[in-house]
């Protein structure tokens, strides 16, 4: 033992890289697929001729999929606690085209038209909340039914036709940052934005570097501090100058500003709350996390009923890009969300996730997406390469833990002592004292009902 401290006193080592990004359950997933990202994206740089990089496709990128990414934010929650949700493009679409009828039939204003979306967004969740939590239905059923209900909704309440939604609501979904002040040939919002955005960063480590100290936490060494900040400065200052140099009129998107805010409130509250952390417990195991003094009813009420509330802003976000809302509005958006989720970490059985990992998982599809629309790849075989990636992705998160292992890129930073970044989920009760949960491909966690609450 004295060895291996010795031995991390002095320098480098492999493990200290897994807490670079997180150092938790996924960090070693997630630092894969961030290396994938980065490659795919200087690999369609490279094949495009430099469009991939390119401010104007980077703008239409962030507002093109901007809905994906904000189902995923909500998806992997649900995906965390043991359940799956089919229903939302369906709920996107329903509630995409009340409040477009709400602005033209009934001359809402466009905020009054944003919080009825919010409204019904949370009272369909409610309605599905209560069948999975209180009912007992597994989730994969209600969300079917849901589906087919809010998709036949949709149909019926718009009478299949599209309907124009007014210029002032299509600023959430295609407008940016406006221009202000002396002209430099950037955007000066944006520019202000990524300081804000490097200036958080700096401060959110050294917060974490602070708090860990005052806990008596162990922390990475000052480099990977230091490296990781330094990246993150590079990745965020690079963004910065791309979309604030677009064409004149163009800057950051607003979606991506909705979106960004989003990701902040979730990953606090996933990574900071007690509530965060029995989404973990009951997805890791239910039984135990009962055990500990968990409502386990009312934990997977929020989680599908939030599921639904980020539905409905990704319908409005979307019908609001498009500047229109149609029968055909949402399709398919479930499976990119769901294939977010599981391409950026999150494990099949449940207990396993973060809502940056899931970004990066959407973000891997939106960019797959792009390039090959660059260069382009017909939409039969985008569909193909999609399905293979996920397939991929989620095949070889399962057998490596099959073969007792965290991850393939988690082997990458595995100590002497055998310990891993994907370690076994805690089950937290409300007094914060930890229980080992079983893994998620344990005999007692696969035999557990993954969308059912006991009575």
């Amino acid at each position: 033992m004295s060895e291996i401290q010795d031995e991390r006193k002095s320098g480098f080592h492999l493990r200290d890289l897994g807490k670079m990004f997180g150092g938790a359950q996924s960090s070693g997933r997630q630092v894969g697929i961030l290396g994938a990202l980065v490659v795919i994206v200087i690999l369609f740089e490279i094949l495009t001729g430099g469009l991939t990089l390119d401010p104007v496709n980077l703008i239409n990128l962030v507002n093109q999929n901007a809905y994906v990414l904000i189902l995923a934010i909500g998806m992997v929650m649900v995906i965390i606690a043991g359940h799956i949700d089919l229903s939302v493009g369906s709920i996107a679409a329903f509630i995409g085209i009340v409040v477009a009828t709400a602005m033209v039939s009934w001359h809402f204003p466009p905020i009054a038209a944003f919080a009825l979306g919010i409204v019904i967004g949370v009272v369909i969740g409610a309605w599905q909340g209560w069948w999975v939590a209180y009912v007992g239905v597994p989730a994969f059923i209600v969300t079917l039914a849901g589906m087919l209900i809010f998709r036949g909704a949709n149909q019926f309440f718009g009478n299949s036709n599209t309907i124009t939604v007014p210029n002032a609501f299509t600023i959430i979904g295609g407008g940016s940052i406006p221009d202000f002040g002396p002209q430099f040939g950037y955007s000066n919002g944006t520019l202000i934005l990524g300081l804000l955005a490097i200036l958080g960063l700096v401060w959110q480590e050294i917060r974490q570097r602070r708090t860990q100290t005052l806990m008596g936490a162990e922390k990475a060494p000052v480099w990977v501090s230091a490296v990781k900040v330094i990246i993150l400065i590079l990745v965020v200052g690079g963004a910065t100058y791309l979309f604030a140099t677009g064409r004149p009129g163009t800057s950051f998107p607003v979606s991506g500003i909705i979106l960004g805010v989003l990701v902040l409130i979730y990953s606090f509250v996933t990574r900071n709350t007690t509530f965060g952390r029995h989404i973990y417990a009951v997805g890791g195991n239910w039984r135990a996390a009962e055990l500990s003094g968990v409502r386990i009813k009312r934990v997977n009420f929020f989680v599908m009923m939030n599921m639904s509330v980020l539905a409905s802003v990704a319908g409005m976000v979307g019908v609001a890009r498009a500047g229109a809302s149609g029968p055909g509005d949402g399709t398919g958006w479930e499976l990119d969300a769901i294939a977010a989720v599981f391409i950026g970490g999150a494990a099949v059985a449940g207990g396993i996730g973060t809502i940056v990992g899931s970004i990066i998982g959407g973000l891997v599809i939106a960019v797959l997406n792009n390039g090959l629309q660059l260069l382009n790849v017909t939409i039969d075989r985008v569909q193909i390469i999609k399905g293979l990636v996920l397939l991929i992705a989620v095949g070889i998160d399962v057998y490596s833990k099959r073969q007792g292992r965290p991850s393939i890129i988690g082997l990458l930073f595995k100590d002497r002592s055998g310990d891993s970044g994907d370690g076994p989920v805690l089950a937290t009760d409300p007094l914060d004292r930890p229980t080992i949960a079983p893994d998620g491909d344990s005999p007692e966690a696969s035999s557990r009902p993954k969308s059912t609450t006991p009575n």
